[in-house]
């Protein structure tokens, strides 16, 4: 499977939201926002929010990606991914991403 490593290291090539878009598919975008509103307890998730390329690609983000924590302290500390920094496994704004998607972990220590 192809793979598209996040900052955090989520695979953004397994996201269905970057499917959806790819493919602009109005049944997955409205799918994935109803599962994203149970999975995140996050009742406003609508599907016309489900518009992703993926953190590191080109394109059209998430609407919370400008914000992201994650992504803005890799970005401030001049990494690609948060796989760069020596705080990666003991990082308190990264550690809800990997207790709740483990392999986004190992995906970071992959990339070394």
């Amino acid at each position: 499977m192809e793979k598209l490593i996040s900052c955090c290291g989520l695979n953004c090539a397994a996201c269905e939201a970057r499917i959806a878009t790819l493919n602009d598919d109005q049944a997955l975008r409205e799918a994935t926002a109803e599962k994203w509103r149970t999975e995140y307890n996050a009742p406003g998730i609508t599907a016309d929010m489900i518009n992703c390329t993926g953190c590191r690609a080109a394109g059209v983000k998430i609407g919370h990606w400008h914000e992201c924590k994650i992504q803005l302290c890799a970005t401030e500390k001049g990494y690609t991914t948060c796989g760069e920094c020596a705080d990666l496994e003991t990082c308190e704004i990264v550690a809800f991403v990997h207790k709740v998607a483990p392999e986004a972990l190992e995906n970071l220590k992959g990339l070394n």
